[in-house]
């Protein structure tokens, strides 16, 4: 079992590999991306055997973290009061997405009533399988449900940023490995791996992003930190979770394809729109700009949000405040709920 799965991640990685080379090569926006999301959705799709990257996708998490970490400043603290209208709307955002989601999944494609309701919640993957199967609904159908959730998502967004908003994706995200001091970059991997670690033992939701998110916003904000992770680790980052979101396609069959991940799609579409319905809000208020406004209300994964808002040079405090708010209200609200309007297959 162990060398299959070892054969599975070679292939994966060499497809990912081969795609991103692909899309470096057609000048295609965020290669290190698309490419291997791209090349193992298709690879998947089409029945060839691979495995995801397993526990070396966590590494992309830490450096997600310290990146928005470094972008903490004083004047960003200072500027939280300013957020808390605009966080206001992600309650009512929620709520929107439950109350459409749920008969849409339920009676349109005949979801039982807990896959239809986690389907709808735009929560973390892990967090929505696991409490929609504690409720008796179908973990395979969720897995699927959301995996097509980000994947459209974080298809769909840089689209609308590039061509909707005119927004350069082709920026550097960061200074080179060798131009920043050795100091600095020790002081970085040393608040990804204490931050990680001391906010698994703490039980921190989001320990591999949040740990290293303070540990080093507190370097930043004491005046230790001030470079941000190089470029190259950020690219390695999005390889990583690429090849996540294009593997967990993998064993699909031709039902599924048609029942749930064609039912998971038209939803995602719908919650695009609506995203930009609440980004248009958000900017009449005079609340953020287009594309922090987007990046905060896409209900993509919050980790593959956050990198493009890091290649997007978007307010990633802006941004990760309201994906926290989001995904906190859903993980807490949604079994909730569940109860109260008989979202549960089981019976007490």
């Amino acid at each position: 079992m162990k060398r299959i799965l070892t054969s599975g991640r070679t292939v994966a990685f060499a497809l990912s590999a081969l795609g991103t080379l692909l899309f470096w090569w057609a000048g295609l926006p965020l290669p290190f991306l698309f490419g291997p999301m791209f090349a193992c959705l298709l690879a998947a799709l089409a029945g060839i055997p691979m495995s995801g990257p397993g526990k070396l996708a966590l590494a992309a998490r830490p450096v997600i973290g310290v990146s928005i970490g470094t972008a903490v400043t004083p004047g960003l603290i200072a500027a939280l009061p300013d957020m808390a209208l605009s966080l206001c709307l992600v309650p009512f955002y929620i709520a929107v997405i439950g109350l459409t989601g749920m008969p849409f999944f339920r009676y349109f494609f005949r979801f039982d009533p807990a896959t239809a309701w986690y389907a709808s919640m735009p929560g973390g993957l892990a967090d929505m399988v696991i409490f929609g199967q504690e409720a008796g609904g179908d973990p395979r159908a969720l897995s699927l449900v959301h995996a097509t959730r980000v994947l459209v998502i974080l298809t769909v967004a840089p689209l609308v940023m590039t061509i909707g908003f005119g927004e350069n994706l082709d920026r550097q995200p960061g200074e080179s490995l060798l131009s920043i001091p050795p100091g600095q970059i020790a002081l970085m991997v040393a608040a990804a791996l204490i931050g990680w670690g001391l906010g698994e033992r703490a039980g921190l939701f989001g320990a591999a992003i949040l740990g290293p998110l303070i540990a080093s916003g507190t370097l930043t904000v004491l005046g230790l930190i001030h470079h941000k992770p190089p470029f190259e680790i950020v690219l390695a980052a999005q390889f990583l979770i690429g090849m996540v979101v294009g593997s967990g396609f993998v064993g699909v069959t031709m039902g599924e394809l048609v029942r749930v991940v064609f039912a998971g799609t038209m939803f995602v579409l719908f919650l695009a729109v609506l995203a930009v319905g609440f980004t248009w809000i958000v900017v009449q208020l005079g609340l953020a700009g287009p594309i922090d406004a987007l990046l905060a209300f896409a209900p993509g994964g919050q980790a593959e949000m956050l990198i493009l808002a890091i290649v997007a040079g978007a307010d990633l405090g802006y941004v990760v405040v309201h994906h926290l708010a989001r995904v906190l209200l859903v993980i807490f609200g949604a079994p909730v709920a569940a109860r109260i309007i008989g979202a549960t297959n089981k019976r007490d």
